[in-house]
């Protein structure tokens, strides 16, 4: 996927001097990306096709997104503060906008594969923390433990308790073990990263932007707070 934005010339004079140069980096780019990932799949027991599109990104991908099972995208950690609010800008954008899982693999890449380590279910009782359940029965089942952190802020009466949840996994041949944490006024991102890395967790599972996203863009907000750093997979729906 090549950005269309990368095409993008400054200047009125010498813009087809750039236009080309960009041009020339960018095939190269792509050819190195392409090989490296043929090379890579070319070794598994896997059936996989590469394609090359250049577009928005966030809009390519949604279109292509709604017969896919995950669509996967990294997060790179070094970023300035301009780069790092395009990609928050990008993910959100996706996590907004697709109806497909988006499963964010942490920054620093991980050696041992999510699925080989337990999965933690964050748990606020919003529709969309049970859209995400819905999504990922697949890749829970694969999950040696399911942990449901049950995290207890307002109480809402159109939420869904957590027991219903354990016995919706249940019928589905999936165990889970639940944890309740009352989050009060700290900052439940952290809570919920801390409660994986004790857990040993692989991968955490959970619903995004259950509020407006102005209204974490402007206040800050949990999905926010992981989308911009997190040492553990997410596997995220709206």
């Amino acid at each position: 996927m090549t950005p269309i934005e990368a095409y993008t010339a400054l200047g009125a004079f010498d813009g087809a001097v750039l236009m080309a140069d960009v041009r020339d980096a960018l095939q190269e780019s792509e050819s190195a990306v392409r090989s490296t990932v043929e090379e890579q799949l070319g070794g598994e027991d896997v059936s996989w096709d590469y394609e090359q599109v250049t577009g928005h990104v966030a809009t390519t991908l949604v279109r292509r997104a709604p017969l896919a099972d995950l669509v996967v995208t990294g997060r790179e950690s070094q970023y300035g503060a301009g780069r790092l609010a395009l990609q928050l800008g990008l993910l959100g954008d996706l996590l907004y906008r697709c109806r497909t899982p988006l499963f964010i693999p942490p920054p620093e890449g991980d050696a041992q594969p999510s699925a080989l380590r337990p999965a933690v279910i964050a748990w606020d009782g919003s529709i969309e923390a049970s859209n995400a359940v819905r999504a990922s029965l697949e890749f829970l089942r694969a999950a040696p433990a399911v942990h449901l952190l049950h995290v207890e802020r307002n109480k809402e009466e159109d939420a869904f308790p957590e027991t219903r949840v354990l016995q919706y996994l249940s019928r589905h041949g999936i165990h889970a073990e639940l944890r309740t944490i009352e989050a009060g006024l700290d900052d439940v991102a952290t809570l919920i990263v801390g409660e994986a890395l004790e857990l040993k967790a692989g991968t955490i599972v959970m619903g995004g932007y259950n509020h407006s996203r102005v209204g974490e863009l402007l206040l800050g907000g949990v999905t926010r707070s992981l989308l911009r750093d997190c040492p553990i997979s997410l596997l995220m729906t709206h």
